[in-house]
């Protein structure tokens, strides 16, 4: 019992390291009273930033030296490709959830973004904002989208995320979750069209990618093992968890033989 008990604890601890990444909270409404601070500081709501339209919503930071930019250069590469016309048939927002990071910055990173844009594209259509008053917080919560802010021995801080598109209908019901860094354009169209009538859909992918941490002496992109290791533990200890329950009935099994035998 003692070792069962032992084995409990450890299963506990494992699954809640594999909390991170998106929980699909699908069909739930996120609060569009919720304020952020635009490009230029100005505090806008989300009912504002979004104009009635279904929007799609990407979680980011934007120091962040993994999978960010190529989740945001993707995108850009998808906008440009999209049979649809933006502002009119959809809005785009990307919010910073590391609430330190000031609007100047928010502003260079979509600056940077609408240019990689393969047409002319409006910009008002794709906003870059960060959080007021924690609400990246509280929206990131209500989408489901799970993060650790962790610090090095040298006091940099990162942050262990998953990527997603999470598509909004125009009253702020969670309609779809595009997981990953790539998309095809056309699901993310599909994705737009069933979201402006309020339409759930299933998830495209459930694979999540999580965020790669930067070295700089190599210069190269570091996968973030935690998660894949947690994984391989929980599976491990739940196996190991499993074979002890059997051993212990047939030991069980076995005493009952031997005082029927007596």
């Amino acid at each position: 019992m003692k070792k069962m008990l032992v084995i409990l604890s450890l299963l506990i601890s494992f699954s809640n390291a594999g909390t991170l990444g998106i929980q699909e909270h699908l069909g739930k409404k996120v609060d569009l009273d919720l304020t952020f601070l635009d490009e230029k500081g100005n505090s806008v709501t989300l009912k504002k930033l979004m104009n009635g339209k279904p929007t799609i919503l990407t979680l980011n930071y934007f120091r962040c030296a993994g999978i960010c930019t190529p989740q945001l250069n993707e995108l850009a590469k998808v906008l440009g490709r999209l049979d649809l016309a933006e502002n009119t048939d959809y809005k785009v927002v990307t919010i910073s959830f590391a609430e330190d990071e000031p609007f100047e910055l928010a502003a260079a990173k979509r600056k940077t973004m609408i240019q990689t844009i393969s047409r002319d594209y409006v910009t008002d259509a794709w906003r870059f904002v960060i959080g007021e008053n924690n609400n990246s917080h509280v929206l990131s919560k209500e989408v489901g989208f799970v993060f650790e802010k962790t610090v090095t021995e040298q006091g940099k801080v990162d942050y262990i995320h998953g990527a997603a598109l999470i598509i909004l209908s125009p009253e702020g019901k969670i309609t779809r979750y595009l997981n990953g860094v790539e998309q095809l354009p056309f699901d993310v169209k599909m994705a737009l069209i069933e979201a402006s009538n309020g339409t759930v859909g299933p998830t495209v992918a459930k694979m999540v990618e999580y965020c790669f941490s930067y070295d700089p002496k190599g210069r190269t992109y570091i996968f973030m093992w935690e998660k894949a290791i947690a994984v391989f533990m929980f599976a491990l200890m739940f196996g190991f968890f499993i074979y002890l329950v059997k051993q212990g009935r047939k030991e069980d099994d076995r005493e009952v033989v031997r005082r029927d035998e007596d």
